[in-house]
């Protein structure tokens, strides 16, 4: 199963582990991630460690939070075994590419991303320069729990359904400034999404309060997987536990939609997707061409046991059918294959939202006044406007 990292070999440099063909002496590395050693990322790094024995990698998992971003950061800054580590989101690349600690692979000449990864690749780009390799497709949809809605006589919402969680999907199509240069962030869409959820939580009921919400630290993904919500927006790392009969045992079957727009005529909706899993080497490791060689195998194919998970390789070295069937294994019942196809496996136009985290952090502060009523709308849109406004400065 292992071997299907195809163009793997093919693409591996002279220079790949040269350190350790010169000195004769084992290359230790440390990897680090933030999905559990047991759910794929331990069997991948044994099947390396096993070919590989002049180049040893160990994992650590590290929390995909602020805290655990510190410590990543941390490590990588004061020269502690982090040789390659996954960056998940852009405004934490940028970061790290800011302090020195992303090795620039602009002069690794013997892989090329843009041709095995495809276009979607470009999107993690940073001056136009790659700073690591994005290993896995990105998705994100609406969960569906479809024998409440065979219950409720109500159908899949199709393709071009219009609902509220589109507030990153709309500032991709409409552009995070406006042509004059000014912010995009009270746009009319925005207003109209915001009131909508505000209308779910306290007029109709059908969402959680946001103040309980986060009082509770509300376990949604376990509350959809026990037949407690019919619906969950989330991205396919919710197949873990969906695909986790023992701890997370289910008798419904799961039907997927495409993340709704604010309105049906809206154009240039764009879908959060693309690529994920941005696999980067440590700028201050001692073992750079070791470590370029392990991100190339793990990209072109050696991760294959994360798909099980829902971490689908993007690399065209790799079977799709093959990380297919591992992603249902044994599940093939629990889930409604139509939707599945169509949603999970679609092509959609997506987008890497790429905004100052400072921004988003503001954004979300007045937001999030929003929903605990300590403000109205209006003066949400304004602030969040004024406040992006003062980071494009």
């Amino acid at each position: 199963m292992l071997s299907a990292c195809g163009s793997a070999n093919s693409n591996e440099g002279a220079n790949a582990g040269s350190a350790n063909e010169n000195s004769g002496e084992t290359i230790n590395l440390t990897l680090w991630g933030a999905v559990p050693a047991e759910a794929g990322p331990q069997e991948v790094i044994d099947s390396w460690n096993k070919e590989n024995p002049d180049i040893q990698v160990e994992y650590f998992r590290y929390v995909n939070d602020d805290p655990g971003n510190l410590k990543l950061d941390t490590a990588l800054m004061t020269g502690q075994d982090a040789d390659l580590f996954i960056n998940y989101t852009i405004n934490r690349l940028q970061k790290r590419v800011d302090a020195g600690v992303a090795l620039d692979l602009s002069s690794r000449t013997d892989y090329n991303i843009d041709e095995q990864m495809g276009a979607d690749a470009a999107q993690w780009k940073i001056g136009d320069k790659y700073y690591g390799i994005p290993t896995k497709k990105n998705m994100l949809f609406i969960w569906l729990n479809k024998s409440m809605l065979d219950e409720a006589g109500l159908p899949i919402p199709p393709h071009d359904a219009a609902f509220t969680a589109a507030i990153d999907g709309t500032i991709a199509g409409l552009g995070v400034t406006t042509p004059e240069g000014t912010s995009n962030f009270n746009n009319d869409l925005w207003k109209k999404q915001l009131q909508i959820v505000h209308d779910m939580m306290f007029v109709d009921k059908s969402t959680p309060e946001y103040g309980e919400q986060v009082t509770s630290k509300m376990p949604v993904d376990t509350m959809f997987l026990k037949g407690e919500s019919a619906m969950l927006a989330a991205g396919e790392f919710i197949f873990r536990n969906a695909n986790n009969l023992k701890e997370f045992p289910h008798d419904f079957k799961i039907a997927f939609a495409t993340i709704p727009k604010v309105s049906a005529d809206q154009k240039d909706y764009k879908y959060a997707g693309g690529l994920g899993d941005m696999l980067s080497v440590n700028a201050k490791s001692k073992h750079q061409d070791a470590a370029w060689k392990f991100a190339k195998w793990y990209a072109d194919g050696g991760m294959l046991p994360m798909a099980s998970g829902g971490r689908l390789p993007s690399s065209k070295s790799v079977d799709n059918k093959q990380a297919m069937d591992l992603l249902l294994k044994g599940v093939e019942d629990k889930y409604d294959t139509e939707s599945m196809n169509s949603v999970v496996f679609g092509e959609f136009p997506s987008f890497q939202l790429n905004v100052r985290q400072q921004a988003l952090d503001a954004r979300k502060e007045e937001y999030e006044k929003y929903f605990l009523n300590e403000q109205d709308i209006d003066t949400t849109l304004k602030n969040m406007a004024k406040r992006h406004q003062d980071y494009i400065k």
